[in-house]
């Protein structure tokens, strides 16, 4: 087998010298395995949210045209990388085969059944058939292969969990990590997309963390979300609006908080220009977790100049130590968590 580089750069196409990820093109040739790597033949790709949306729209919900576009999207650049948005998602497979170097130094065998938890934005991907798409899931059933690096993380699939709703749960699996690590005793937390998949784990973590003496605020657009956030009581308050309009907003939390306002904020939503709401409603000496790949980061550092805070604003890494079984926990501890996860997702 040919020698590879821990980092996937052997697989660079165009242009050469960067990182798969931000690479415009990459080789995606399964016929040859480098010594380094695991081919996986994949079942399911989990789209990035903001991506799908994305693509969704693009398409006018045509579902034939969103597999004309993802099949364009990989026979470009090898690999599922949404041009617009820039993100990706993750995916379930079983590992067909591992690369000599590997073997002995990993816990995989031929025979897995893996969800990556590594970009699909930096994942050498061959579609060969689209067969369904699920739509309200952001799921996609494909016949295909892709590569996982040296360097790239994965988390079996438990046999306690459907795999659909493992998948589901660990496409996000860094949104609820951070939380349980940056949510303290006392905190108010504010979740923007707190109906959501990444937002309603995020609630469930932050009132674990935040306690009695905190103050969990789940902000949700549509009625399906807020109906189900209500319901599973994890929030002191739930406020429907529209998480655009950053000044209605800003009230609405100054008036729930006593003008005292969120010392964490986690930003879930897979729409553009919330990044100002998060940054208004957040002390100026609080954190705002923008776990939403749809943060124009430019306009956000930008904007808070614009307003005179000094908020912390994190970039929302998917990876944190411990992400997967932290979010995989989650579902098992919290049975009413678990029973809208598999009603939703399984």
């Amino acid at each position: 087998m040919k020698q590879g580089c821990r980092y996937g750069t052997h697989r660079v196409i165009e242009p050469i010298g960067v990182l798969p990820q931000t690479a415009n093109k990459l080789d995606n040739n399964m016929d040859e395995l480098y010594d380094n790597e695991v081919l996986i033949d994949v079942h399911t790709l989990n789209i990035d949210s903001a991506s799908f949306t994305q693509i969704y729209d693009q398409a006018g919900g045509d579902l034939e045209e969103i597999k004309r576009i993802m099949l364009n999207i990989v026979a470009t650049q090898g690999k599922h990388r949404n041009p617009v948005t820039g993100s990706g998602g993750m995916l379930l497979g079983t590992v067909e085969k591992i690369g000599d170097k590997l073997i002995g130094k990993t816990d995989l065998k031929v025979g897995d059944k893996i969800a990556t938890l590594v970009s699909l934005s930096l994942t050498p991907l061959r579609i060969d058939n689209i067969k369904e798409i699920r739509a309200d899931i952001d799921q996609v059933d494909i016949d295909g292969k892709a590569i996982l690096f040296e360097s790239g993380i994965y988390a079996k699939i438990p046999d306690d969990l459907p795999e659909k709703l493992a998948l589901s749960a660990l496409d996000v699996a860094g949104a609820p990590a951070q939380t349980a690590r940056l949510v303290k005793s006392g905190d108010t937390v504010v979740i923007i997309g707190g109906g959501g998949k990444s937002g309603m784990l995020c609630c469930y973590e932050a009132k674990k963390r935040a306690g009695v003496t905190g103050k969990v605020i789940g902000i949700t657009y549509g009625e399906d979300d807020t109906a189900r956030l209500e319901n599973l009581g994890f929030c002191d308050y739930v406020v429907r609006t529209d998480a655009t309009q950053p000044v209605p907003v800003m009230q609405k939390i100054a008036e729930l908080t006593d003008g005292q306002m969120a010392d964490i904020t986690i930003n879930n939503v897979n729409v553009p220009d919330t990044g100002m709401t998060s940054i208004l409603i957040t002390k100026n000496t609080g954190i705002v977790y923008f776990f939403s790949m749809a943060t124009s980061f430019t306009k956000a550092a930008l904007g808070a100049e614009g307003v005179g805070s000094e908020v912390t604003m994190m970039v929302g890494n998917g990876y944190t130590k411990g992400h997967a079984e932290i979010t995989l926990q989650d579902l098992r501890e919290c049975k009413a968590l678990r029973d809208v996860f598999t009603e939703l997702y399984a």
